[in-house]
């Protein structure tokens, strides 16, 4: 599996979710990354979820920030099927990074199962809004 940052694509959100995320963001410090998962391999079809041990890695500390909330994608050990040649858009929204965090790592951590959702070196920008191809 590989992954991209990309920039932002057009999604379709109501515009009145995305008030209150950009509030929430905005009022919490958190991070948010949006992903496109397109299944270009499978042609029976793929499946994805995300952990809930998924967590944002600070690379110049020890600080480390959780998941607290995700849409459009199920939690583990449920199951989300993805076509051949389609794509699933989902948004993980985590706790803030330190002031001082250049750089983070992306890891799903998935108790030793393998496969998980990984992407590292990520430069911070201001907005803390991140957008990312999975392939």
């Amino acid at each position: 599996m590989s992954t991209i940052q990309i920039t932002k694509p057009k999604v379709e959100i109501s515009p009145s979710i995305l008030d209150e995320i950009k509030t929430q963001v905005y009022e919490a410090g958190q991070v948010v990354i949006h992903f496109v998962y397109q299944n270009e391999d499978f042609w029976i079809g793929s499946k994805i979820r995300i952990w809930p041990s998924s967590y944002l890695y600070d690379k110049g500390s020890a600080h480390i920030s959780e998941l607290v909330h995700c849409e459009n994608i199920v939690q583990a050990p449920m199951w989300q099927e993805v076509t051949f040649g389609t794509k699933c858009y989902f948004t993980l929204i985590f706790s803030g990074l330190p002031r001082d965090c250049s750089t983070f790592d992306f890891i799903e951590d998935c108790g030793g199962e393998g496969g998980g959702f990984e992407v590292l070196d990520v430069a911070r920008n201001e907005s803390d809004i991140y957008y990312f191809k999975i392939y």
